[in-house]
């Protein structure tokens, strides 16, 4: 009997850019006594297009199962190398990760624990200045980067990478081993934003090819109406006089209509809304890497944003695209900034993550993150898989009410430590966004633990792809398991560590001295939980 590993790249469950998301009825563990002579574990038969392999994220599954062609009779086993069942999305399983479930959990707490303790001795008064700080960088630099020249460029870069990829949806090969268009968006755009929003601040403001589009249709209008009025000029008794023009602001087809705000309440919900469909697509749909798939789901998404431009003005990328309120929360957290009065600064990363707005829907946008990460963490466990293969609302139905679940729990859980805040410290305007930038960092770790593998082998894999190099070698992760599964507990500890000093410095700028400490306890509770939950699904 020869044990089989079973690597999470494979095409079991859904994940960025797998080729199939069926699912494989595995029964107890990935670790299975196989013999080649014997079926793969009892359970309802394969889903059409399952099949077991080798390799690493896209394209995954060699031959004709990368097409779809294999159906449940044709399951070929393979031996996976042992070194490589950590490179899918770096969460793998306890018996996969070089590092002891008891070091792990103690180091947690214990850096949870001295750095609340030393805060509460040390830290008595507030010291993050939000954007009132930071080192002026010298003038050239700023020049360089606000010239029209440099914005023009990037923004021609965004609408030119956005062209690519429709190309390659439209032309290229429904397989995502052959057509880097699923990997752009699911590894170099969702994944590749993080250190780009952390080395270089709020990217995708400026790459956003829905918002360069909306500037040149803007363009193109404000173009046609002045020439349908100028060459007008015949008197008509259907037309009022210039005077009454001027006080007519109602619209017309001769002028666009004129922008209008988005409601204060709305705040930031559209984005959350759109991150959780971003999510759902990846996590959940039948097909994320089919060119289909992609075409409709982008198709729609380009529609409804530009109809909602046109309709409030380009603040609505600023206030409600996904991919922008995504960039610009990680931002936050860049040494690269901006102080009120406009200028680049250097500053330090707490600054910039003070100066969050507290505003509605950012404790929606992140508990997305932090509950889809979650989920997809365990969504390629066997018990997991097995519940969604029997269940009987159908496969569909059950992962988008855990995609769901995942993401009410974690909000639950920030909801009810806002509340006991609030019981411990006393009544505060708006417990809920006051400590959601603390957040921020967690999820930025669980990000870093769980895409970090994904993004240097599938990011190099897909540039590739892209510029058509044949028979190019596959890129090698740069960190061996060991190395990973420290990294891996290392964002995850550390993301809660900064989460920490960030609440306790809003704390004591908040709260009366006698109350601060004491209101950090619910705080220090809930990064506890999440910590127990993220280091088991990188230890279990």
């Amino acid at each position: 009997m020869t044990p089989l590993r079973l690597a999470p790249d494979l095409p079991l469950a859904s994940g960025p850019g797998l080729p199939f998301t069926q699912g494989l009825p595995l029964g107890s563990g990935s670790d299975l006594p196989f013999a080649p002579d014997l079926p793969l574990a009892p359970g309802p038969p394969l889903a059409p297009g399952v099949s077991v392999g080798a390799g690493v994220g896209l394209g995954a599954c060699p031959g004709p199962c990368a097409g779809g062609g294999h159906s449940g009779q044709d399951v070929v086993p393979y031996l996976a190398d042992p070194s490589t069942t950590l490179l899918a999305h770096g969460i793998g399983s306890q018996h996969d990760l070089p590092i002891s479930p008891f070091y792990a959990f103690a180091g947690a707490f214990a850096a949870l624990f001295v750095s609340f303790l030393a805060l509460g001795l040390l830290w008595s008064t507030s010291r993050f200045r939000g954007d009132r700080s930071g080192l002026a960088l010298p003038a050239r630099f700023q020049r360089v980067a606000d010239a029209p020249a440099t914005r023009t460029t990037l923004r021609g870069l965004g609408l030119v990478a956005a062209l690519a990829v429709l190309l390659h949806l439209l032309l290229g090969p429904d397989d995502p081993a052959r057509n880097p268009a699923p990997g752009a968006v699911y590894v170099l755009l969702w994944v590749g934003l993080v250190p780009a929003s952390l080395l270089l601040g709020p990217v995708w403001r400026l790459l956003n090819p829905l918002r360069t589009l909306h500037r040149l249709l803007a363009v193109v209008l404000r173009r046609r109406a002045p020439d349908r009025l100028r060459h007008d000029r015949r008197p008509s008794p259907d037309r009022p006089p210039p005077d009454r023009l001027r006080h007519d602001r109602r619209p017309s087809p001769d002028r666009p209509p004129p922008d209008r705000p988005l409601p204060p309440w709305l705040g930031q919900w559209p984005a959350a809304v759109g991150l959780f469909g971003f999510t759902w697509l990846e996590l959940v749909s039948p097909d994320p890497a089919s060119t289909t798939t992609l075409l409709i789901a982008l198709g729609c998404f380009a529609a409804v944003q530009l109809a909602l431009a046109a309709r409030f003005g380009e603040n609505w990328f600023a206030d409600a695209d996904p991919f922008e309120a995504y960039s610009d929360l990680l931002a936050r957290l860049s040494p690269l900034g901006r102080r009120a009065d406009g200028r680049l600064v250097l500053r330090n990363p707490f600054h910039g993550l003070d100066a969050t707005p507290e505003r509605p829907g950012l404790v929606a946008i992140v508990c997305v993150l932090l509950g889809s990460t979650a989920y997809d963490g365990y969504s390629d466990n066997p018990s997991w898989i097995n519940a969604i293969q029997t269940s009987p609302l159908g496969r569909i139905p059950t992962a988008t009410l855990g995609l769901l679940g995942s993401i009410a729990l974690v909000a639950a859980l920030y909801c009810l430590c806002a509340a006991a805040t609030r019981l411990v410290s006393g009544p505060h305007p708006g417990p809920l966004t006051a400590f959601a930038h603390s957040l921020v960092p967690i999820a930025l770790g669980y990000l870093v633990a769980h895409y970090f593998s994904l993004l240097v082998t599938e990011g190099p894999r897909t540039v590739i792809m892209a510029a058509g190099t044949d028979n190019a070698p596959e890129p090698l992760p740069p960190l061996g398991p060991g190395a990973l599964a420290a990294l891996q507990v290392i964002a995850v500890v550390t993301g809660h560590v900064l989460g920490v000093i960030a609440a306790h410095d809003r704390s004591v700028r908040l709260f009366p001295p006698t109350k601060a400490v004491a209101g950090q306890l619910p705080l220090l509770a809930l990064m506890i939980t999440y910590t127990i939950g993220g280091l088991s699904l990188l230890l279990n």
